[in-house]
């Protein structure tokens, strides 16, 4: 209640000292005989952030020392009534409002951007310093070559346990053998999709298409891990069965085909976008010497969009890489290092989960591996992105 208040006071300062500037900067300019430097919305806007950002300091500061609600938001009108009220009295017909508004906004977007700066840096940062910490226990080459992942471990002194195996190839083979069926299944059917509804589609195809595509995007992964464990699995068994293969009820196959109809949206929605953005002269062009629309789209349209295209599979990779509960109720939490689509696998994701999920210390090697395993993760994502960044200035065109 007491946020809701303040939220609603610290707008009303700031709708007040707009309209109030505005208000004293249009009278002096009717009172002015020469012409005002900066527009009357200008002097508004300084005026609400000259009561603004007091105001906001104050109820900060007033958050952080635990004070009472009511003479903090008290505090906090009178410095934002102060300030818009100096601001206010400072406007002339010389002052220079626009630029410092400007100077303003441009200040806020680089303190956004270095919020999300900073917050990537703390992240890394953090899962660096336990994956240190974890490495000091278990080396570095048994955890990144080892063979076998058993991480059960001994939490408290009263506990008996095994001393555990942190081998993680298991888990990276088992997250690539998924993601490789995701993408398999994925991909192209996204890709199609976008070519057929912005190059053959009529408005009324995809007015439909367009829409049921992009409700899959909004259907949560658990709904799409009940669908693998209850429809796909059992599917996928018995026709493995009936043709003679032997097929667990949790396989790495069944896991991979539903995430990659998970992925067909977004690649078919961002790939859609890209190939509509293709000049429609380069078609005209390529229509004029004769090519066919096949030929058109394979020689011009598609080179034109390859960027974009790059683009919405790299955001599908990094999708399937870290998706969890479909793997866990299609594909089990088995660490199996095999490239058998039809044996249960397990995932990096899957496994920093089971390891954070429970009884747990950030002493145990046990604990410290979900975080080696994030960084990891991390180090795949950053390269996945270096290798699209180098194929997208590779294959990029530039049209005028």
């Amino acid at each position: 209640m007491a946020l809701l208040l303040s939220a609603i006071c610290l707008l009303c300062l700031i709708g007040m000292g707009y309209v109030l500037g505005r208000q004293r900067a249009l009278a002096v300019a009717g009172l002015a005989r020469r012409q005002m430097h900066s527009l009357p919305e200008h002097h508004g806007a300084l005026v609400a952030v000259c009561a603004a950002i007091p105001a906001f300091a104050v109820l900060v500061i007033g958050a952080l020392a635990s004070a009472g609600s009511l003479p903090v938001l008290a505090a906090a009108i009178a410095a934002g009534t102060l300030g818009g009220g100096l601001a206010r009295r400072s406007i002339r017909p010389a002052a220079r409002a626009r630029t410092r508004v400007e100077s303003l906004f441009q200040a806020l977007l680089a303190l956004s951007s270095s919020v999300a700066i900073l917050t990537t840096v703390g992240i890394i940062a953090s899962v660096l310093f336990e994956s240190v910490r974890f490495f000091h226990s278990i080396p570095v080459s048994d955890f990144l070559f080892g063979l076998a992942w058993s991480p059960q471990t001994a939490l408290r002194a009263d506990q008996v346990g095994a001393s555990g195996s942190f081998g993680a190839v298991p888990l990276f083979a088992g997250t690539l053998l998924i993601s490789v069926i995701a993408l398999a299944v994925g991909a192209p059917l996204g890709l199609l999709s976008a070519i057929y509804l912005a190059e053959y589609a009529g408005p009324r195809q995809r007015a439909v298409a367009k829409p049921i595509l992009e409700i899959l995007a909004g259907i949560p992964t658990v709904v799409y891990g009940f669908f693998a464990a209850l429809s796909v699995a059992p599917l996928v068994r018995d026709v493995g069965t009936g043709l003679g293969l032997n097929v667990a009820s949790e396989s790495a196959l069944a896991a991979g085909i539903v995430m990659g109809i998970m992925l067909i949206p977004f690649v078919s929605s961002l790939s859609d976008d890209v190939i509509a953005a293709v000049p429609q002269a380069l078609r005209d062009g390529s229509y004029a010497v004769g090519a066919t629309r096949s030929e058109t789209i394979r020689n011009v349209v598609l080179p034109a969009a390859l960027p974009g295209i790059v683009g919405a599979l790299l955001l599908a990779v990094s999708r399937a890489i870290g998706e969890t509960m479909i793997v866990v109720m299609a594909a089990g939490l088995s660490a199996n290092l095999t490239a058998n689509p039809f044996k249960a696998v397990t995932t990096v994701t899957v496994q920093i989960v089971s390891l954070l999920v429970g009884d747990q210390e950030f002493d145990s090697p046990k604990t410290l591996a979900a975080f080696a395993l994030g960084l990891v993760l991390f180090l795949a994502t950053l390269l996945l992105n270096v290798v699209a960044l180098q194929v997208v200035r590779r294959f990029r065109e530039q049209y005028e």
